[in-house]
């Protein structure tokens, strides 16, 4: 059964894409499939409990959906063509829909195990995206191969431990990243007391207050964090800027962080 927060997350999320109509019915296909529910429950479940991580089920996915249709809808309005786009393999709907289905699913394979989740997360994701392009009534196979070929490569360099070349990908590696607020470490916090290495992660994700993604003045997207401490620079540092360096759409961001009552910090 869905919680109050996925339902709300996933109504903002409908409401985000209304003037977009076949993101917007490619939103209610993946909301609307019972599979995926399932499999995101399950991946929250190895995560938190099985191997004390944070939050990495449906709430974050789709968190990080928001996140990276909203760099897209940003980095559009500014007039920076997608990577689909410039190499004329496709039009802006597609690269929505490779940045919907890859953001939507990208720790699917964590319902596995965390070592080299992004690669079981495509193979589960693989047959997902073919019955939603089905319902989504694409049948072109050059189209489908574009839509298809991206969303993986978004999936597999989530982690920014590969290479990855698109735009689209960038975006979902630096959405993937936003989603960093105390809420994720909540419960693992809650659930593992004992001192233990890796603690970091969860303490500095646990003072990160809010972070907003808006439109820059400098360049098309800038990302506002907000800490409560110090501790959550290390977020910043070793997780967010990790991401962004390894991303195609650097370019186009700037960053700032905050924290408790100091001047902001000009990462980017």
């Amino acid at each position: 059964m869905k919680s109050k927060k996925e339902i709300i997350i996933e109504n903002r999320l409908l409401e985000s894409v209304k003037d977009n109509p076949i993101v917007s019915k490619l939103l209610e296909i993946l909301i609307d499939d019972p599979e995926i529910e399932a499999l995101q429950e399950c991946a929250n479940s190895v995560s938190i409990v099985r191997l004390g991580f944070n939050d990495h089920g449906p709430v974050h996915m789709k968190l990080v959906t928001a996140n990276a249709l909203k760099i897209l809808k940003l980095l559009s309005a500014a007039n920076i063509k997608t990577s689909i786009e410039s190499e004329e393999t496709g039009t802006i709907e597609d690269s929505y829909c490779a940045v919907t289905l890859a953001a939507y699913l990208h720790d699917i394979g964590m319902a596995l195990t965390r070592k080299d989740h992004e690669l079981f997360s495509m193979m589960l994701a693989l047959p997902i995206i073919e019955r939603s392009l089905d319902k989504l009534g694409i049948t072109s196979y050059e189209r489908r191969a574009v839509i298809k070929t991206t969303a993986c490569e978004c999936i597999i360099g989530h982690m920014a431990t590969r290479p990855i070349n698109s735009i689209e990908a960038g975006i979902v590696l630096v959405a993937d990243g936003c989603d960093m607020k105390k809420g994720r470490a909540r419960i693992p916090m809650e659930l593992n007391t004992e001192a233990r290495i890796g603690d970091i992660h969860k303490y500095s994700a646990n003072s990160i207050e809010s972070i907003r993604i808006t439109k820059g003045e400098e360049k098309p997207v800038r990302i506002d964090v907000v800490m409560s401490g110090d501790v959550g620079f290390f977020q910043i540092e070793e997780v967010l800027m990790g991401k962004i360096n390894m991303s195609p759409a650097k370019p186009y961001i700037s960053l700032y962080a905050k924290s408790g009552d100091d001047e902001p910090k000009k990462y980017l």
